[in-house]
């Protein structure tokens, strides 16, 4: 079984285009996933690009996707790491860099920046090459 760690943006659609996993895949993300899918798709909302009923249908479906969520005290010693090297400011992307090194195959990243930051540290991929598989 191969395990995939999302970022929000990616979880989002999953969820918009009614992801299942088919038993090979396995997604992991860490603990603030939630918090980050909420605050996306409320900003999403709250400048007119989606209906707010939608965006918390969505909201709810993205935190329903099959997957564990991560985040134990090697995680978040790992994401701190990331972070200093990087010279970031908060360990929020680092999260998911940590969490991808330690236990994934790959990140699967709708945040472009998130993908630009994980060159050299974790192999990364869009949402279109998740789905289109090996």
């Amino acid at each position: 079984m191969a395990v995939y760690v999302v970022d929000a943006p990616a979880a989002i659609e999953l969820a918009r285009r009614h992801f299942a996993p088919d038993g090979e895949h396995q997604l992991l993300a860490p603990t603030l996933l939630r918090s980050q899918v909420l605050a996306l798709l409320h900003g999403e909302a709250v400048a007119g690009r989606i209906p707010a009923d939608e965006a918390l249908e969505l909201a709810e479906a993205a935190c329903r996707l099959p997957r564990r969520l991560l985040g134990d005290a090697v995680l978040r010693q790992t994401a701190w790491r990331i972070a200093t090297a990087q010279g970031r400011p908060d360990t929020y992307g680092a999260e998911y860099l940590a969490l991808t090194s330690l236990h994934g195959v790959a990140l699967v990243a709708g945040d472009a920046e998130l993908r630009q930051a994980a060159d050299g540290i974790v192999p990364v991929m869009t949402v279109d090459a998740f789905l289109a598989g090996p």
